[in-house]
């Protein structure tokens, strides 16, 4: 025994479908912004020690630390989203070290996003001569 359709309901399938699939690609959109937003952080929070022991050598300055880090991120996110670099040098318990603080756009939509709303900090011990 078949049953009809109620005379309401006859062609909610096409607009249910519509919702249900808006729905699923939003939050599917969502889910890939944040994977996004969660590499960025961890490439420039990489791109943060590596400049760090780039800066830490003897023989190289702290600009060519700077260069190294927006290297690293160029190459693996494409673009450049290092808003701010400083690098410092200080001694803790004997031991001079080097602190290099990024400012990266945090990605809300692809890669644009809020500037300077993630910041790493790495550090490293200077490299001593003798």
């Amino acid at each position: 025994m078949v049953r009809e359709d109620p005379a309401g309901e006859r062609g909610s399938a096409p607009a249910e479908f519509v919702l249900v699939s808006v729905l699923l690609s939003a939050l599917t959109l969502a889910v890939l912004q944040l994977g996004l937003a969660v590499y960025a952080r961890n490439v420039v929070q990489d791109a943060a020690v590596e400049a760090a022991y780039h800066a830490a050598l003897a023989d190289t300055s702290d600009a060519e630390a700077e260069d190294r880090a927006r290297e690293v991120v160029v190459l693996a996110l494409g673009g450049d989203i290092v808003d701010a670099a400083h690098i410092s040098r200080a001694s803790r318990d004997g031991i001079e070290m080097v602190t290099v603080t990024l400012g990266a756009t945090l990605p809300i939509v692809g890669l644009l996003g809020i500037p300077q709303g993630s910041a790493v900090t790495a550090r490293a011990p200077v490299e001593i001569h003798g």
